[in-house]
């Protein structure tokens, strides 16, 4: 008996070593055949489906800290992927370089949208993935992203903003907006102006959307990257706000729990 039990004591503590967040990069195509790369991330310790995460990158490209969020969700029980917005995966840590992608990714506003889409649809192929159950959160230009797409009916259940750009060509309409909406921004971030925050809640109560708004005292763009600071050498005023990261992944998390609680998670 005591052998028996030793046993299954053992296989529980072995499968318990080998549950980790799993990830790989998988290559896909958008609309327009760029070649796009997508990293995704799901904890192999959750059985069956769970609802799916899109992540969306700062400005800088699809980089290790876009990657990081994804594995921070997958670590939260989501299926998550980190979409590439500006093609091969490519990113930057010069400011021209990433304004000049970023300026490229957003001329078009159909071509992003597709390309957005083409990362869903990678999304919904994993076998991890709830299909029916899907959000999006976006960092700076990805914060820009997730709005716009939630401005444009994409089928989402929720978009949460994080130090995201505001204005938009491509306001929503009455009714347009189906996924809940959170924006985290910090108070002193001087990439967005204070007309730019009053219009987005003028927007989005003209919508009708569910919308949440918070204003984070302190924080300036980039409050959620570790690695922000260095880029002040450079001339971009962003910070890394501890408390601001933590307060805004917090309210996150409950964001996701509470619009997934509401489609049966």
């Amino acid at each position: 008996m005591r052998y028996h039990l030793f046993g299954a004591a053992l296989m529980a503590v072995s499968a318990f070593a080998h549950a980790e967040i799993q990830t790989q990069e998988i290559p896909y195509t958008a609309a327009d055949g760029t070649k796009m790369v997508g990293y995704y991330a799901y904890d192999d310790a959750i059985e069956g489906q769970r609802p799916g995460v899109v992540v969306v990158h700062e400005w800088w490209g699809l980089n290790d800290y876009a990657k990081s969020r994804a594995r921070d969700l997958a670590g939260l029980g989501y299926s998550a992927l980190a979409i590439d917005m500006y093609g091969e995966g490519k990113n930057t840590e010069h400011p021209k370089d990433a304004m000049s992608f970023m300026k490229a990714a957003l001329a078009d506003a159909d071509a992003a949208k597709a390309r957005f889409n083409a990362g869903v649809d990678l999304l919904k192929q994993q076998q991890q993935t709830d299909s029916a159950k899907l959000a999006a959160v976006g960092y700076c230009f990805g914060g820009k992203v997730v709005l716009d797409m939630a401005r444009q009916g994409v089928p989402l259940e929720g978009v949460v903003s994080f130090h995201g750009a505001l204005a938009t060509e491509t306001r929503a309409a009455p009714g347009s907006v189906k996924a809940r909406v959170l924006v985290e921004h910090g108070s002193a971030d001087s990439m967005v102006s204070a007309e730019d925050v009053a219009a987005l809640s003028a927007e989005m109560v003209k919508a009708g959307a569910d919308y949440q708004f918070v204003n984070l005292p302190g924080a300036k763009h980039g409050f959620t990257n570790p690695g922000a600071d260095k880029f002040q050498k450079k001339g971009v005023d962003v910070a890394y706000n501890k408390a601001a990261d933590e307060r805004s992944w917090n309210d996150m998390q409950r964001f996701l729990d509470e619009t997934f609680e509401g489609n049966g998670r």
